[in-house]
């Protein structure tokens, strides 16, 4: 468990450090552009507009005013905001923000996965099980980390399926097809998710949450994200544990009745697990284990 804590980590880590380099260089990128740009239109138009002046000042003078004096300053003038640092735009009055942003936003949406993934979705439940399926067996590292994570997200994403479908439909179909503003599609993507993770949270879990945070509420929809999450992770690794309890049992059997049988025959130098293990293995087979594992595992998310 610790090594599979240390391989998340660094995966977390990594992915966090990549994602906010890139973002930290389409920033600078586009800042340097677009400096570049107003500099270059600046200096064009003021050298246009004082070309014209110098030409045509006097002829306007004399036409207009009878070649006074008094004419007023017929430049046209321009005022502009250079200064330097980080700016927020907008576009036009919609309330959206600009690609720049919205590409910051999104990079740091995808550094954030893994912890999203971990705790808002079936993740948590599904890898520990599996761990726990590897510990009675006692097969040390086999399956292997990276086949056990594997399994987990791939079943993290058959599960999820529909929840990730009806977040596709009714957010960002609609958002990408400019039906609904950016705040109308976090709050319709959040919402499938929410429901998810309500139906899967337990009520004294959710209780001591909103004692905690001193929060009342009389609907889910009263329960704010900050509390619903931590509740949802607390429920998951209760099932858990309680799955990987059941699990253990029979191997746990196996493993006194060779014991008892070694310590009568007065083989008591000889290790237990290194008999037992071939039995586990066998009864594991011949239970189709896998098969259950898996599907008792699935059908607690219906």
């Amino acid at each position: 468990m610790k090594r599979f804590l240390k391989i998340l980590t660094t995966i977390l880590i990594c992915l966090g450090l990549v994602f906010f380099s890139s973002a930290i260089f389409l920033l600078c990128t586009s800042q340097t552009a677009y400096a570049t740009s107003q500099s270059s239109t600046t200096n064009s138009s003021d050298g246009t507009s004082h070309s014209r002046a110098y030409d045509d000042g006097r002829a306007g003078v004399n036409k207009n005013y009878g070649g006074t004096s008094q004419a007023p300053n017929t430049t046209n003038e321009s005022t502009s905001t250079g200064s330097g640092g980080f700016s927020l735009n907008f576009n036009g009055d919609s309330g959206s923000l600009n690609s720049t942003i919205r590409i910051l936003l999104i990079l740091t949406i995808i550094a954030l996965c893994p912890a999203i993934l971990v705790m808002m979705t079936s993740f948590t439940r599904v890898i520990i099980v599996l761990h726990f399926v590897r510990l009675a067996l006692g097969t040390q590292t086999t399956p292997p980390n990276q086949v056990i994570i594997g399994l987990a997200l791939f079943l993290t994403l058959f599960i999820m399926w529909p929840t990730f479908s009806s977040v596709y439909k009714k957010a960002i179909v609609p958002f990408d097809q400019g039906k609904i503003t950016q705040e109308q599609a976090y709050n319709r993507g959040k919402e499938p998710i929410r429901e998810f993770m309500y139906g899967q949270t337990q009520s004294k879990d959710l209780n001591l949450f909103c004692d905690i945070a001193g929060i009342t509420y009389n609907d889910y929809d009263d329960v704010p994200m900050h509390v619903l999450i931590p509740s949802f992770v607390l429920s998951e690794l209760r099932t858990a544990f309680i799955m990987g309890f059941l699990i253990y049992i029979p191997f746990i059997v196996i493993d006194m009745v060779v014991a008892s049988v070694l310590m009568s025959m007065g083989m008591m130098m000889l290790p237990p697990t290194t008999i037992s293990l071939p039995f586990k293995i066998l009864l594991f087979i011949m239970a189709d284990g896998w098969n259950l594992v898996i599907g008792s595992l699935v059908k607690t998310f219906q």
